[in-house]
């Protein structure tokens, strides 16, 4: 259903493959207007936000925190900090369950909060962004925590670096909002418009872009006047707010840019690539704040929703709330609630507990019944219609992939650009056999990233050995070559090289002459008359053997002289 008078638009749209018509239920959470949540006694901070290295913690229990300090440091590159949703004391650092479809716990700090919710020193504010160094940008938004909030949780300072290759001409702005039921991102950009248009200003200085393009579904006209007023006051000509057609997943990435712009982000690459870059409304919203005012990205606007809670509505939440206390500030559940889903209908996931957290990149808290979430029925053999095809917004072959991934060929799955999948869910909604179609690619995907690591370690592990291999074979040849060397200067004869003019040995030489130096101190000394100190108060024996001594040595001499004779 069109809301919006597409006629008077001139930005041509074009149109993606597949998509769904579904209905919206979007009516439900809009009859009241934005609230705060309350403050909750305690917070439960997941360490990881975020995709990337887990954030490293700063804190041990018992320290005192305030309001937007930093709780633990990224690590790594792709990697984001956490901060302290309100003032408190840090009672638990510990595995705790948390929003994630394998229910498996993962690192929290826990916070139980004092009620004030005093502010820490807050990042110095940068009112004069245009005129601030991009380094310094890039450094606030990473120290502020952000991250892509429309579902991705990527962190906005590295997806804010693009590479030399590929200059940014075009700026994405996506305010789709596809999926039924969630709505936050329609009242943020209705009540924060000018707020939203300062951070898509310090994006495109960030990323150089040329233009921008904001994408928003018809079915929200209030969002969009909001919006093109706010343009036209600033006279920002560079952006252009363009009313696109309600069909999921308009708000798919790839899909958005091929809406608004025609061109296609090839298979297996990112928007980057074409000169594009994308980023979510609430993203936007997010960089202002941190960037303008230095506040670090602690909370968010939440839709609680559905025909299980008596009263739907949008919420202001702290990252870390519990989702118990925000289902009770909604007036709690009602009699119909059959199932509690984080995120919406098609792309979202049930949780097994409403004892789990808030996160970044928690957009929807859905307590529905048994019509808006019915049981899945028992799949039955697929008979090869095509449907799943059709519908398929990344232009894929589902019914080819689902038979690769049930056999677990990974391999031959990945053929057919199982990565491209976005898990929209189009093709398991429209399967008459109800097989569940995203399940398996999601299945061969986590294989997929499971056997790339172990191939990883395993080359790893072969690099390693094959480098200590070579370290000892050169040890050894260099061994071996000391032992050679060696070796060969043994064999070599002991003689040296005569004079050139046929002159005596110089070692026989030495020995002569030392031995003619010492007869002639000898000789002087006898002239003189004087007695050498070790010959006086000799015993006669000692006297005896003296002489027999210099008689042999006498003999050697004359022997030594003769054979010298002889040999010339």
């Amino acid at each position: 259903m069109s809301h919006v008078n597409q006629q008077k638009q001139k930005h041509p749209l074009h149109r993606f493959n597949g998509g769904l018509h579904l209905p919206e239920n979007k009516a439900l959470s809009l009859t009241l207007p934005l609230q705060k949540a309350a403050i909750p006694k305690q917070l439960t901070v997941p360490l990881q936000q975020h995709i990337g290295e887990m954030a490293e913690p700063l804190v041990k229990v018992g320290d005192q925190v305030l309001k937007g300090q930093m709780l633990a440091k990224p690590q790594g590159y792709i990697s984001a900090p956490v901060h302290a949703p309100s003032s408190g004391t840090v009672v638990a650092i510990d595995l705790l369950p948390i929003p994630h479809p394998s229910g498996l716990p993962a690192p929290c700090v826990v916070i139980e909060t004092d009620g004030k919710d005093t502010w820490g020193e807050l990042l110095e504010p940068m009112p004069d962004y245009m005129h601030i160094d991009l380094s310094l940008l890039r450094e606030r938004i990473r120290n502020a925590g952000i991250v892509g909030l429309g579902g991705a949780a990527f962190p906005s300072s590295v997806k804010l670096t693009p590479g030399l290759d590929n200059p940014i001409h075009t700026l994405i702005i996506n305010g789709a909002e596809c999926e039924p039921y969630i709505t936050c991102d329609d009242l943020l950009m209705q009540t924060e418009a000018e707020r939203i248009l300062s951070g898509i200003t310090i994006i495109r200085r960030l990323v150089g872009a040329e233009k921008c393009l904001v994408g928003v579904e018809d079915n929200k006209p209030e969002a969009i006047s909001a919006l093109k007023q706010a343009v036209a006051e600033h006279q920002l000509s560079w952006i252009s707010v363009i009313t696109i057609p309600t069909l999921y997943p308009s708000g798919g990435e790839k899909q958005l840019i091929k809406v608004l712009t025609g061109k296609e982000v090839p298979s297996g690459s990112i928007p980057a690539k074409i000169g594009m870059i994308c980023h979510n409304v609430t993203t936007a919203y997010a960089i202002a704040q941190a960037v303008i005012e230095g506040k670090p990205l602690i909370s968010r606007y939440v839709t609680i929703t559905g025909h299980g809670v008596v009263q739907p509505k949008n919420l202001d939440v702290l990252i870390g709330t519990p989702v118990a206390e925000l289902i009770q500030q909604a007036g709690g559940y009602t009699d119909r609630v059959y199932k509690l889903i984080m995120g919406g209908p098609m792309m979202g996931f049930a949780l097994a507990t409403d004892e789990v957290p808030i996160t970044k990149a928690s957009n929807c808290l859905l307590a529905a019944d048994k019509n808006e979430s019915p049981d899945p029925e028992p799949a039955l053999a697929c008979i090869r219609c095509g449907q799943c095809a059709a519908a398929c917004p990344a232009n894929l072959l589902p019914q080819q992939m689902y038979w690769y991934a049930r056999a677990k060929d990974l391999e031959k799955v990945q053929e057919y650009n199982l990565f491209d999948c976005i898990e929209c869910g189009c093709c398991s909604h429209v399967c008459p056999s109800h097989i569940p179609l995203v399940q398996y690619f999601r299945f061969a995907k986590t294989e997929s990233w499971a056997q790339e690591k172990e191939q990883r370690a395993a080359e790893r592990a072969r690099q390693r050995h094959e480098a200590q291999l070579a370290r000892k074979a050169r040890l050894e040849a260099e061994r071996k070559a000391r032992i050679g060397q060696k070796k060969e200067a043994l064999k070599k004869p002991v003689t040296t090289k005569a004079s050139s003019d046929g002159g005596e040995d110089p070692k026989k030489a030495a020995i002569a002459a030392a031995l003619k130096r010492a007869a002639e101190k000898k000789a002087a000394l006898a002239e003189s008359g004087v007695t050498p100190k070790n010959q006086e108060d000799l015993t006669e024996g000692q006297k005896r053997a003296i002489k027999q001594v210099n008689e042999r040595r006498a003999v050697h001499e004359k022997d030594t002289t003769t054979s010298e004779e002889q040999g010339e």
